[in-house]
C-alpha cells in the first residue's frame, strides 16, 4: 500500500514490482543476485482520482511511456529492499508533483533605474570596443 495523501492510497495490486539484475560494477554480487527493482504502474487502470490521472498523462516525463505506464528502475542500493523503497518513494514523489498548484507568473515592468543601468553598461561596452579599433588618420 502506497500512501499518497490522507485520503488517496494506491493498493499493492496496482503496482507491479519485479527484481532484475543491476548494471555496472559491483563484483560477484551483481552477477548472482537480482537487487535492482523494476516498478510499473498503469495510470489508466489505477484507482487514482481522474484529476491525478489527467495531470500525470499530461506530464512530459521520460518515465511515463506512450501507453500511460510509469516505469521506474531503482538500482542505487545493494539490497533489494532498499531499492524497492526507493522506487516506491520516486513513484510517490511523481504523483505528488502533479498536485502542487504552480503560481501564475505576473509580468512586471523593469524599473527605471534598471533600464538606466542597462543602457549605461551598453554605452560603456561600446566605448571599450571603440578603443580597440585602430586609429584612422
Amino acid at each position: 500500500m502506497l500512501q499518497i495523501s490522507h485520503n488517496i492510497i494506491i493498493p499493492d495490486s496496482e503496482i507491479e514490482i519485479s527484481a532484475i539484475r543491476s548494471q555496472g560494477a559491483g563484483g560477484q554480487n551483481v552477477n548472482k543476485v537480482s537487487t535492482a527493482i523494476h516498478l510499473r504502474f498503469d495510470i489508466e487502470a489505477s484507482s487514482l482520482p481522474t484529476y491525478y490521472k489527467e495531470q500525470l498523462l499530461k506530464l512530459n516525463d521520460k518515465r511515463i511511456n506512450q501507453e500511460g505506464v510509469v516505469v521506474i528502475k531503482a538500482q542505487e542500493h545493494r539490497s533489494q529492499e532498499q531499492n524497492r523503497e526507493e522506487a516506491l518513494q520516486r513513484l510517490q514523489e511523481l504523483i505528488n508533483s502533479v498536485v502542487v498548484i504552480k503560481k501564475k507568473r505576473r509580468s512586471t515592468k523593469p524599473t527605471r533605474s534598471s533600464q538606466k543601468k542597462r543602457l549605461e553598461s551598453k554605452t560603456k561596452r561600446k566605448l571599450i570596443k571603440l578603443a580597440r579599433k585602430p586609429v584612422i588618420e
